[in-house]
């Protein structure tokens, strides 16, 4: 399809008719014990990418990617530190270039604050993704005290992608789910993943 930007990762790019659309803000869920990171760090191959860290410290999150087994590339790392991170956030999504990837890694930290001041945010995400023709990723992990504004996040994202992992009898199950997508081509059925050196279509079995 014609307009889409390539992940860089074969098994999505397929399943989404060639990409994403520039413009796209996608949330992805996925538990703290997965290994949801891997899907992220693969992202960064594909063109420039800014990559805004809210919980761990830029060295913890570069000695991560080099030591990641995925082909990735050579993201700008930010580290949101300060008393205001949803500013902070919002001052480095206002500089991003042209064609990027924005990826926030989590959102549980900007989801705490005010609505108001958090839905604005989201706004002002989606004006400039569009303005750039870039694509945001917004890593969102699930707990059972999740933010408040969580909800709003789903909402506002062009698509949602989620990844349920589980263990069957004695492997490991890992499924990416697109339950909205707003731009068409939706995958009607879940993507089984292998999630080892690269992310890839787990051929071992049945794929949904």
């Amino acid at each position: 399809m014609e307009n889409r930007l390539e992940t860089g990762i074969d098994v999505l790019d397929r399943k989404l008719d060639g990409g994403l659309p520039p413009g796209c803000v996608i949330s992805y869920t996925a538990i703290p014990a997965s290994q949801s990171e891997l899907l992220l760090y693969e992202l960064t191959a594909a063109r420039g990418t800014l990559y805004i860290t809210t919980e761990r410290s830029k060295p913890v999150l570069k000695r991560a990617l080099e030591d990641s087994p995925s082909s990735i590339g050579s993201p700008t790392i930010r580290h949101v530190t300060g008393d205001d991170p949803l500013e902070e956030a919002r001052q480095l999504v206002a500089a991003l270039p042209e064609g990027a990837n924005l990826i926030i890694d989590t959102m549980d930290v900007l989801e705490r604050a005010p609505m108001d001041d958090y839905v604005s945010f989201l706004n002002d995400l989606k004006t400039r993704m569009v303005e750039t023709g870039s694509v945001a990723v917004l890593h969102c992990l699930e707990s059972e005290s999740q933010p408040e504004n969580r909800a709003r996040t789903h909402h506002a994202a062009d698509a949602v992608f989620t990844l349920q992992t589980a263990v069957t009898g004695t492997e490991l199950e890992n499924r990416l789910t697109i339950p909205k997508f707003r731009n068409g081509g939706q995958p009607t059925e879940s993507i089984k993943l292998e999630l080892t050196e690269e992310v890839q279509i787990d051929t071992s079995r049945d794929i949904a």
